[in-house]
């Protein structure tokens, strides 16, 4: 079941820990790719150092300070791709970080797709192979 958007208009904090336990399905051409979320991180407005909007609206960030819902990957530190989830309501920037979910269908697809071997290793991997891995995003670009 789809979560209605009502879901994201709470605190943060709310957002993150009830995502934990849901599962975060994406359909492909290849498959359809099912994980259980198990970590998620909240980053709440510009006071938080750690939101990539702390130094305020920028073209890179401007999706977190838009309506509560919206999943994006944002790229960060020049190599990795972040799934992100906008929490709160529009003008302040807030967001769930998914940072990992434990393989539930499609694990072959996952595996192929993070260059890895063990379905264990894949629970393990930080939120910056999440996308590869759920085909959200690809190597990063050329500088």
């Amino acid at each position: 079941m789809k979560l209605p958007r009502e879901f994201y208009q709470r605190p943060t904090l709310t957002v993150a820990q009830d995502l934990l336990g849901k599962c975060l399905i994406r359909r492909t051409e290849e498959g359809l790719l099912v994980g259980k979320i198990v970590e998620t991180e909240a980053y709440i407005g510009e006071n938080d150092l750690a939101c990539h909007a702390s130094r305020g609206k920028t073209p890179r960030n401007e999706v977190m300070f838009g309506e509560a819902g919206h999943a994006y990957v944002y790229f960060t530190y020049g190599m990795f791709y972040c799934l992100n989830v906008v929490t709160e309501k529009k003008g302040f920037p807030a967001a769930v970080l998914i940072r990992s979910v434990e393989p539930m269908e499609g694990i072959k697809l996952m595996i192929k797709n993070r260059y890895d071997e063990t379905r264990r290793s894949l629970k393990r991997k930080n939120s910056e192979r999440l996308a590869r891995i759920l085909l959200l995003a690809s190597d990063p670009p050329d500088p």
